[in-house]
């Protein structure tokens, strides 16, 4: 019997069994190019901590890299030599290339980090059946893999196999192995992150077929991955998005409320719902239009990318006038041309559309109608679509959604530039995303691109990209995994990925408690865009007055939070920390590198440094299990402490979800407006959780015009520090600022709120000058440089005047 499974094998399959052997070598700059029997390798340090294996057998096509973007950084490379072995090293980051068979093994700060087990590999399938080449990787025995992209299986993939296929899964919900963004990388508990550089159709198999080998394959693409080494687990997120590209930061509007449905059909109604949010007021900055902008129905017009004048006959007067009182308007586009739409022909002439086999325009039939579609790797394609989106850009439209991006149908037999469909599929979304990003900077360098999309693949976030986590089940088990996908992404670069807040498809009939947990979690995710099919309004202006008014204060606290939400978009921007952060981040937990409790946490997750959020998805309770990281902890709408490195039940009610608030946290909080239109600092609320565990802190705010391109490299920006420090009895705040930017107030009136302040302070001076503490809240409210002591929350507040670049408020 297993003579007659070895034959059966070997004829299904052929392995290169004999691993390269070394031949000779040559280091050039940051490069050790190695000649070996079957081709070359080349060792390249982008950075001290990051190494690119880039293998190059004969006979074997290379596509180009779409994930780096960095030049690498010159190196002090030190390259010694034995006999059966080089060892080529940076300041912390080494490699061990054996001879002999030729195989890598990468050691960081002496350790060994990842080693391969066989290396590079090519397998002839059976019978006409592509070939495959990829990498093995040695596991060790507790290590945990988290990556892969969007996928529901839980944070860590260890001991699963899955597609590198970006393909949708509608109305998923509990389970997924298949999703419309798929991320050939994974981080690793051993703190190393490993990037499969690869474009083409692939598979992940992390100790599935075998426990201890990791194993990355696809039909072609390029035979090269990238070794990322840090000392944390956000320095490994640091050097990755060094190398693959930041986040540009968003227009603030980016951070506003979104009306959003499948879909609005016409003008009339377009101004309608804005009309109900102004009325309600409720705040709104931007505005969604599905697939009805360019014909009445869903079927029969993908590809007409121009008006339906029946349904918008004044289209740039409704733009006009929607951007006047402070809405953005997005377009859907997706990159199917239809044979029945009003541009084939046009799309054929230009050469626009990737061909088959026969070299002649691809058609294919798929749900929208009988199509081609755009080959985006091709610079005369992307000429023909660029026109267009320029052309809806000058007529006032803010922003791009690119749809079905995956793309949703790829026949294998069609020839994009580059390469075949099975070659280049999952960066198709990248390099559409790539095409609108460098057009926008281009003919419209005053405007920050805003451009969703949902699928892409490694890097795509350098253009800007803004993923959502597709078609999800309007159900209680579609919002289980938001948290998970969210994390998942975000460990790779991808900062604003979120969900269609309420579920997107199917639901017979609306769910008023589901709907409001999940516009709740909402709250505290990227975007807020509830989005769905229309038979349920996915708008909570169309819902009853006691939906509304349970989610005005939430909806309210998001606006409120714009100082606060706007300073984690600076950050993502420049060190491509996520504004949703896994709990093993923390810094400040017992053994949190070891905890397998935290590292495998899909529920709940930090919003940036100061909250802790725990969504609530499931119907009817009134308590919420929360993990705590270490620290100290406060309730945001009860005040209640808790002690970290703790398992605790938040009590809950249908206003409420788990929100939680670390000690030693700044929180700054901004006046409410209807729009980020009318947003402004002057006007600071800056909230600090003390806590006699905490002796000294440390906070900041971003601040800038909210829509100049290149405002940080251009240092156009203003810097809010704030630090706290206890000694001797007292307690000291310094408040500084710095920098410039075209419309920075020249002073503000700031309210420090100091929460957990347990005694009536019997002095409070700033710069020296007695503040006077006044007995009532009324007349807190009406004058200046004063004090109010809430004895019922245990809440201090402060009002000043900030006008120096320094300031100081002593209490005690």
């Amino acid at each position: 019997m297993k003579r007659l499974f070895f034959v059966l094998f070997t004829l299904c399959c052929t392995i290169a069994a004999q691993a390269a052997q070394y031949q000779q070598h040559n280091l050039q700059g940051n490069t050790l190019n190695i000649q070996t029997d079957s081709g070359q390798l080349s060792l390249t340090f982008y950075q001290s901590d990051v190494v690119e294996a880039f293998y190059q057998s004969e006979g074997v096509k290379q596509l180009p890299s779409f994930s780096i973007s960095q030049q690498s950084q010159p190196q002090q490379l030190r390259l010694t030599e034995s006999a059966t072995a080089l060892t080529l090293g940076s300041a912390s980051l080494t490699v061990k290339i054996n001879k002999a068979p030729l195989q890598l093994s990468y050691y960081y700060q002496g350790k060994l980090l990842l080693a391969e087990e066989q290396g590079y590999f090519q397998q002839q399938q059976r019978q006409q059946q592509p070939q495959q080449h990829g990498f093995r990787f040695a596991l060790s025995d507790s290590e945990k893999l988290l990556g892969g992209g969007q996928r529901v299986l839980g944070m860590d993939r260890r001991g699963q196999k899955f597609p590198l296929y970006n393909k949708a899964h509608y109305g998923y919900s509990t389970e997924s192995s298949q999703m419309y963004f798929s991320l050939p990388a994974v981080m690793s508990s051993n703190k190393y992150l490993l990037l499969f550089d690869n474009s083409a159709k692939g598979e992940a198999d992390l100790g599935h077929t075998e426990p201890g080998i990791m194993q990355f394959s696809a039909e072609g693409g390029r035979s090269s991955y990238v070794v990322v080494a840090g000392d944390s687990y956000p320095a490994l997120l640091n050097n990755y998005t060094a190398l693959t590209g930041r986040q540009p930061l968003p227009a603030r509007w980016t951070l506003g409320n979104y009306a959003s449905r499948f879909g609005y059909r016409n003008e009339a109604e377009t101004r309608a719902v804005v009309q109900k949010f102004r009325e309600l007021k409720l705040p709104l900055d931007a505005l969604v239009l599905d697939l009805y902008w360019f014909g009445p129905d869903i079927q029969g017009h993908m590809g007409n990318l121009d008006w339906d004048k029946n349904a918008f006959p004044q289209p740039e007067k409704m733009l006009a006038d929607l951007k006047a009182d402070g809405v953005n308007t997005i377009l859907v586009t997706e990159p199917f041309v239809l044979t029945s739409s009003k541009r084939w022909q046009e799309a054929v002439a230009a050469g626009a559309i990737a061909p088959g086999l026969d070299g002649q325009p691809k058609t294919f039939d798929f749900y929208f109608g009988n199509t081609g579609l755009i080959d985006v790797f091709n610079p005369k394609a992307q000429d023909w679509f660029w026109q267009i989106y320029k052309g809806l850009s000058e007529q006032g439209v803010a922003g791009v959604w690119g749809d079905l991006g995956e793309p949703e149908v790829h026949p294998e037999d069609t020839v994009h530039a580059i390469g075949t469909a099975n070659e280049v599929h999952n960066a198709y979304g990248h390099q559409w995303a790539d095409m609108v990003y460098s057009g926008m900077r281009r003919d419209f360098p005053s405007q920050r691109p805003f451009i969703m999309m949902r699928a892409g693949s490694a890097g795509s976030q350098r253009f800007g990209m803004v993923p959502w986590t597709g078609d999800v089940e309007r159900s209680w088990g579609g919002l289980k995994p938001q948290v998970e996908l969210a994390l998942s992404m975000g460990l790779f670069g991808f900062g604003y990925i979120h969900s269609d807040l309420g579920g997107f498809a199917g639901g017979e009939q609306f769910d008023k408690e589901l709907y409001i947990r999940w516009l709740q979690y909402g709250v505290f995710q990227p975007v807020y865009r509830p989005h769905a099919q229309e038979h349920i309004a996915p708008e909570m202006v169309f819902h009853d007055s006691d939906t509304i008014e349970t989610l005005r204060p939430w909806l309210n606290l998001r606006y409120q939070l714009l100082p606060y939400n706007y300073t984690l978009a600076y950050q993502n921007s420049l060190t491509g920390m996520p504004l949703m952060r896994p709990l093993f981040f923390s810094e400040n937990s017992l053994a949190d590198e070891q905890n397998a409790a935290l590292m495998d946490e899909k529920n709940s997750y930090f919003w940036g440094d100061a909250f802790l959020v725990a969504p609530v998805t499931e119907p009817g309770v009134t308590s919420w299990p929360v993990q705590l990281p270490g620290g100290v902890w406060f309730d945001y709408f009860s005040g209640k402490r808790y002690a970290g490195n703790n398992r605790v039940e938040v009590q809950v009610t249908i206003n409420t979800i788990p929100v939680l608030v670390k000690a030693g946290s700044f929180v700054p909080m901004a006046e409410l407006v209807q729009s980020t239109q009318h947003y402004s600092s002057e006007k600071l609320t800056l909230h600090y959780y003390a806590d006699p565990s905490v002796e000294c802190a440390k906070g900041e705010m971003y601040e800038d015009d909210g829509k100049t391109p290149d405002a940080i490299a251009n240092g156009q920006f203003e810097l809010l520090n704030f630090y706290y420090l206890k000694q001797d009895g007292e307690q000291k705040f310094e408040l500084r600022r710095s920098g410039d930017y075209a419309g920075k107030p020249d002073s503000r009136e700031l309210t420090l709120v100091v929460h957990n302040q347990t005694a009536t302070p019997k002095h409070i001076s700033v710069d020296g000058r007695y503040i006077q503490l006044v007995p009532q809240q009324a007349r807190f409210n009406r004058m200046q440089n004063v004090a109010w002591y809430d004895k019922a929350s245990k809440q201090l507040k402060v009002k000043i005047n900030w006008l120096a670049d320094k300031q100081q408020i002593l209490i005690r």
